[in-house]
């Protein structure tokens, strides 16, 4: 591993590690893209662009479709679809050294369990991405949010060395960052949030702006949330009871155009997050004696697409 400049592996090259693993390369950091396909080879031809509100770059890129080829890395930022948790997680093996930190970015709140259970628990920090960034097109990350931020710290809260030496990373990369004293009440923050806007945007086929502007919507949108923070709560994570509220001003500030990514996969007929965000509280609300008819509704509707639905 590299002694002075800490080295990054991006396991998942969308708008999300794409984003944040150029801004770590564009600063000198040692980093490494894992993607596939096009995107793959429009990197290793043309380097990777990056578009955001008020900058955009283009930068040479290293970039391969095989982990093993790079070797132990001091971080893996680990953002790949959730239905590829497990499949990347063992593709990550290679990259791991006795004292590499993976951060999951990953949507969900079971991601860094998921991780543990394969790379070892040693090895996960906890991670929240908010930013929205897609590809645009095979080697263009578009950002469309003003904000791009990464909270992050060890799962357990207590303070590390590698949380400081990534601190000290993402401050040189002009990464904007924070570590929350509890990350587990950060996911599940982000968690509420997203659980509610990709189940209304998705089943209405409809834009953040629709959704809120339609009281009955808008009040599904609130059921929902309401039910994964009681969830939440009952599993045992730190939440205020007002979270709802906040989390819901919040999302009047989203611009009126905004799809969650489910709905956006929904649209392209790509597989669903589902099973991971409204199908997770169903069956944690089972578990825990919670009832979630809104979220089960939302993940009966949207069942049989979660697959994928075939393009007519």
């Amino acid at each position: 591993m590299d002694g002075t400049k800490a080295s990054f592996a991006i396991m998942g090259s969308g708008g999300v590690g794409g984003f944040f693993g150029a801004r770590l390369a564009r600063a000198g950091f040692p980093t490494t893209f894992v993607a596939r396909g096009a995107h793959l080879k429009a990197m290793r031809d043309r380097g990777l662009a990056v578009e955001a509100p008020g900058e955009s770059f283009t930068l040479p890129v290293a970039a391969t479709d095989d982990p093993a080829t790079i070797g132990p890395v001091d971080f893996v930022l680990f953002s790949v679809k959730l239905w590829d948790t497990e499949s990347a997680a063992e593709a990550c093996r290679p990259l791991i050294g006795p004292d590499t930190a993976v951060l999951s970015l990953q949507n969900g709140v079971d991601s860094e369990e998921r991780i543990a259970a394969i790379l070892g628990a040693q090895h996960v920090l906890g991670g929240v991405a908010e930013i929205s960034a897609a590809i645009a097109e095979p080697g263009l990350i578009r950002c469309v949010s003003a904000f791009q931020r990464i909270r992050f710290g060890e799962l357990d809260g207590r303070a590390s060395a590698r949380c400081e030496r990534l601190d000290a990373a993402l401050t040189e990369a002009g990464i904007d960052h924070a570590r929350p004293a509890d990350i587990q009440a950060a996911l599940w923050t982000k968690f509420i949030m997203l659980v509610g806007l990709s189940a209304l945007t998705a089943v209405t086929r409809r834009t953040v702006g629709e959704v809120r502007a339609d009281p009955d919507t808008r009040a599904l949108l609130l059921q929902v949330m309401t039910e994964t923070l009681a969830v939440g709560k009952a599993g045992g994570v730190a939440l205020d009871d007002g979270l709802v509220e906040v989390l819901a001003e919040r999302a009047n500030g989203l611009g009126a155009h905004v799809k969650a990514s489910m709905a956006l996969d929904l649209e392209r007929g790509n597989r669903l997050e589902l099973p991971w965000l409204s199908g997770k509280v169903v069956a944690l609300g089972k578990a825990l004696g919670v009832p979630t008819p809104a979220n089960g509704f939302v993940y009966a509707a949207l069942k049989l697409h979660q697959d994928g639905t075939p393009k007519t």
